[in-house]
């Protein structure tokens, strides 16, 4: 699996701003002062966009909301005039998180619906479906919904993939960091999934902390007993647990803990920690007798976006009056957050591409000015022609109820041996107009 949770700007021209210039200008673009029909899925009115996501079954809870968020956000976008002119026709499709379905409906977009490129498709597992795929078709395959290697670390081999949220072996490095200096004596164990997503974490706690480590166990998503694992932890002795695993199996593996009596200092990856959807999924494991996220009281997370327990955040505050303008049912959540910020990502690398972008000309931009870009991400990007590695860095919060507190700033990171240090960036102000500003975006 593994995305990374979280997730989600008005709907007048006044409350969303003027995207509209159509000057032109950027990398990657044609110099013509007209809008062409400069590559496919570009139109003289329009750009298409595609992407998948679970919008039904047992990956649905959560995730089906991020493409709400970004639906949003390119409504809003387009009632402002769109970029360079042009209105983006976002479709996005149910895949149910199973592999085969994603390469049914990514082969869908690409041959029949004819996208321009696919922007956030989710998911491990279901994504590396479709990895040779876009690449050999020449696809940009943008800003997928996963922190794993794959979308970042082979430029060479996949050419037009680009990672966005932090990945999680660097996540895995800050957390091992943390508790290398915060908890010196811990015995630690690790709860994964067993694929990329635990592999990569595991792997850079380990650079940190692996002499604390007395137990790793692993789960295969499906099964629904864990019972065997986190037994296995208790009597490794391990007093601190470290998991990189999905929502589910945070309310999963807590539900079974408290019948245990097992009461260790719990440490959740980012992908696994949104306290509102893991107290729902408490409340229907349960039926009813856990009915809120409070078994989560004390639990260490990381974050790289604005949560919505932040509502005197700027970012929280545009994308909050985003989906009350321009939004469906439901309320702002952290996953309509992330779809919000992942389409202001896209629009940056839209704007970059110039005026008549093409397949290979948005590539190139993101390479050439994607480190540059800011907005509601915490870290700054990786984008290069060397690396399409996504944000750098996370912040380390303490979750209470269903609100969190920071008790470590913003760390940065990469792959491998890169050390990890403090980021003294100051946080990206919101564009008065809710859509990023050109003339920073481009090369």
């Amino acid at each position: 699996m593994t995305v990374i949770a979280a997730a989600t700007a008005a709907s007048t021209l006044a409350a969303c701003g003027g995207g509209g210039d159509d000057s032109g200008g950027g990398s990657g673009g044609g110099d013509s002062s007209a809008n062409e029909a400069s590559d496919i899925g570009i139109t003289e009115t329009s750009i298409k966009l595609g992407a998948h996501f679970p919008l039904t079954g047992v990956a649905a809870p959560g995730y089906s909301e991020i493409p709400t968020g970004a639906q949003a956000y390119f409504d809003c976008l387009n009632q402002a005039g769109g970029v360079n002119g042009r209105e983006i026709e976002y479709i996005y499709r149910d895949d149910a998180y199973n592999p085969s379905n994603t390469s049914q409906v990514v082969n869908q977009l690409v041959l029949e619906d004819e996208v321009f490129a696919i922007v956030g498709g989710l998911g491990t597992p279901t994504h590396s479906a479709v990895l040779d795929f876009l690449n050999s078709e020449g696809v940009p395959d943008l800003f997928v919904s996963s922190g794993s290697l794959l979308w970042g670390d082979d430029p060479e081999t996949n050419p037009y993939t680009f990672g966005w949220q932090t990945d999680y072996m660097s996540e895995g490095k800050i957390i091992g960091d943390y508790i290398a200096e915060n908890f010196p004596d811990a015995k630690v164990g690790l709860f994964l999934q067993d694929d990329d997503f635990g592999e990569d974490g595991e792997a850079g706690i380990r650079e940190y902390i692996d002499d604390q480590i007395v137990a790793a166990e692993r789960y295969t998503p499906g099964n629904t007993n864990v019972g065997p694992q986190i037994a296995a932890l208790q009597a490794a002795g391990a007093d601190f647990v470290v998991g990189f695993n999905v929502p589910s199996y945070t309310a999963l593996s807590q539900l079974t803990a408290l019948q245990l009596g097992y009461d260790p200092q719990w440490f959740y990856s980012n992908v696994g920690s949104d306290p509102t959807l893991v107290g729902n999924l408490l409340n229907n494991f349960s039926q009813g007798q856990v009915s809120d996220a409070s078994l989560l009281d004390g639990a260490l997370t990381t974050d790289y976006l604005p949560t919505v327990d932040e509502p005197d955040n700027p970012w929280v505050q545009e994308f909050q009056r985003i989906w009350d303008e321009c939004g469906g049912e439901g309320e702002l959540t952290n996953y309509r957050i992330y779809g919000m910020s992942q389409a202001y990502t896209t629009v940056q690398a839209l704007q970059a591409a110039g005026q008549n972008p093409t397949r290979d000309g948005l590539v190139e931009a993101i390479e050439t000015a994607g480190s540059e870009w800011e907005g509601p991400v915490l870290a700054p990007f990786r984008y290069s022609a060397d690396s399409h590695m996504g944000t750098a860095g996370m912040s380390i919060s303490r979750i209470t109820g269903t609100t969190t507190e920071q008790v470590e700033p913003v760390q940065l990171t990469d792959i491998g041996d890169a050390e990890i240090e403090s980021y003294d960036g100051e946080p990206a102000e919101v564009p008065e107009n809710g859509i990023p500003n050109e003339e920073s975006v481009v090369d």
